[in-house]
């Protein structure tokens, strides 16, 4: 178990009558052998949104209050309320307020809470990390910053942009115009896109992110150390700091988050633990690449949800005739295409 190719061999053990692979069995199996093995509920939350199909919005591989958190009351629903929980967590971020309602309901449903990182929980992803007891991460393993991003409207159309680039911005433009008044014409396109109340929403957005995650550190992973609050505070300030990281995406692993004073586990350090956690991820992996699921939060009793776009299933591509049954390709022209490619390399 663990490597990708272990777990495709496993998904052509296992197809359907039409000869497609049994996702849902398969990717199933292994989380209910991972939480046998944990003793804990397991909860996996995964996204495509590193690599998202064309067409897919930024919702449907984000971190949202609708359908998330709808999602996770399916999920936790029948799972034992006094056994911890363990968050199998890939995403490349979302929403603060989406953040904050998953955590707040996870941690008043189970008396403990892990996150387990397969490869990377960024932004808000981190965040989530930030309300565990500990943290669980491979070698390959990353958070990253905290620092909220904003979307602003400017005249080649909306753009995204760190909120302490924002204000940044601004005080230079003040300081550059005060000096020299006939630079206007340069500034005046960059200031347009600036709305009245713009710098007073990029201060609050840094405020909200650092005081939710000061909170969940003081009150879990901190609270037994003797300064709690004060240690929360300046990991807090540490991870928001975009003038230190310079990108939103820069990569923070196990060693540079222990640095920092956060509880972060190996994921090495248990070679079992390992190659379970390892196969769950590579069997949503699977799942996702053939089957147009782009978001799936799944528990260890197989209760699902899943987001998915418009794209037909197609069977692992192995060598050999092509199963009979098959559905014939749908969506639009470059689905079709790519559906009837597949199926001419499996003939």
């Amino acid at each position: 178990m663990g490597t990708w190719g272990q777990v495709e061999q496993e998904l052509l053990k296992n197809k359907l009558p039409n000869g497609v692979p049994d996702f849902d069995k398969v990717r199933r199996r292994y989380i209910a052998d991972l939480s046998k093995y944990t003793g804990h509920s397991t909860i996996v939350y995964e996204t495509a949104g590193f690599a998202p199909p064309p067409g897919v919005s930024p919702d449907d591989v984000s971190i949202t209050l609708d359908p998330d958190v709808g999602a996770f009351m399916e999920v936790v629903h029948g799972l034992p309320t006094d056994v911890a929980v363990d968050l199998i967590l890939h995403s490349p971020g979302g929403t603060a307020e989406a953040a904050e309602a998953i955590v707040e309901y996870l941690r008043g449903r189970f008396p403990g809470l892990r996150v387990v990182v397969p490869v990377a929980a960024m932004s808000a992803a981190t965040m989530i990390a930030m309300a565990a007891d500990e943290i669980i991460m491979g070698a390959h393993s990353q958070l990253g910053p905290i620092d909220p991003q904003l979307t602003i409207a400017t005249p080649e159309g909306p753009r995204s942009a760190p909120a302490a680039a924002i204000r940044q911005q601004f005080v230079e433009a003040r300081k550059d115009l005060a000096a020299h008044p006939e630079h206007t014409a340069a500034w005046l396109p960059i200031l347009r896109s600036m709305a009245p109340a713009l710098l007073q929403i990029c201060e609050d957005a840094e405020k909200l992110s650092k005081s939710m995650v000061t909170d969940w550190l003081e009150r879990y992973m901190f609270a037994s150390t003797p300064d709690p609050a004060a240690q929360a505070s300046r990991v807090a300030d540490a991870l928001s700091d975009y003038q230190k990281f310079m990108s939103h995406a820069r990569r923070l692993n196990a060693q540079r988050l222990r640095d920092l004073g956060l509880l972060v586990v190996d994921l090495e350090s248990d070679q079992k633990l390992q190659d379970l956690v390892l196969s769950v991820h590579h069997a949503v992996n699977h799942t996702m690449n053939h089957t147009g699921v782009v978001k799936l939060v799944e528990n260890n009793l197989g209760k699902t949800f899943v987001r998915r776009v418009g794209m037909v299933q197609i069977p692992v591509n192995v060598p050999g005739p092509t199963p009979q049954g098959m559905p014939k390709p749908g969506g639009n022209r470059q689905q079709r295409r790519a559906a009837e490619s597949q199926e001419r390399k499996g003939r």
